[in-house]
């Protein structure tokens, strides 16, 4: 069992990189690919950089070079919903892109049946027991998240939740999402927020961002072990 770890920007892998034992690295399409194992787990990580088709690209080598047999997307985002606050984590129980034409994807590849990516139904159920033995730092809630490639205005926030009701936003999760689905690979997508409608902002984004990084390896480092204990059953 080999597993993807798929976050944005560096500071977001930065938490998981001390864990890696074993630690080889690797380059492809201009990526850095750390290679080795968490709580023995063979594991892949990188940062592919911000933005959809950055993350497309990572996620598609990690399955067709490095033969990822799953991938976890831990990183940040900001908070969509009023009761989320900062430092709050959601995970993935479904994605959408914000910003795409909500036929794209069901009238033409990959004919979907929704414009939902979902995550798969059993990591979220791993995913609940590690958030129940470590606790992390804030709440944390499991639903829908939405991608698409701008910060969010005051404005855009009212238009996409009316449209799609996400608890998060980012610029990636969608993505990886979408190449998982199309190469029927389990996905699931672990944010803890940064920033939200009353803080909102860059400034907020890089004020937090180590610390809700961190947050995310946590939760991520913990699914991990319970889907090393879930194959040894």
């Amino acid at each position: 069992m080999k597993i993807g770890i798929l976050c944005a920007g560096d500071e977001e892998l930065s938490p998981f990189l001390p864990l890696i034992k074993d630690r080889k690295t690797a380059e492809k399409a201009m990526l850095k690919f750390y290679i080795g194992q968490i709580n023995s787990i063979e594991v892949i990580a990188l940062f592919s950089g911000v933005c959809k088709v950055n993350a497309a690209i990572g996620t598609q080598i990690l399955i067709d070079v490095f033969g990822a047999d799953m991938i976890i997307n831990s990183g940040t985002a900001g908070g969509m919903v009023s009761d989320l606050e900062i430092f709050d984590t959601v995970i993935s129980t479904e994605v959408c892109y914000h910003d795409v034409a909500q036929n794209i994807l069901t009238e033409f590849h990959p004919w979907m049946k929704t414009i939902f990516f979902p995550a798969d139904p059993k990591l979220i159920i791993l995913s609940k027991n590690a958030v129940d033995k470590i606790r992390p730092a804030g709440k944390v809630v499991w639903g829908r998240m939405a991608t698409g490639e701008s910060f969010i205005t005051d404005e855009g926030r009212q238009k996409i939740n009316q449209e799609f009701a996400p608890l998060t936003v980012d610029m990636e999760t969608a993505s990886i999402a979408h190449v998982c689905y199309v190469n029927r690979i389990p996905f699931i997508s672990i944010r803890c927020i940064t920033d939200t409608a009353k803080h909102s902002g860059i400034n907020n984004f890089d004020e937090n961002c180590a610390k809700a990084s961190a947050i995310a390896k946590d939760i991520t480092v913990a699914l991990l072990t319970e889907i090393k204990n879930s194959h040894c059953e």
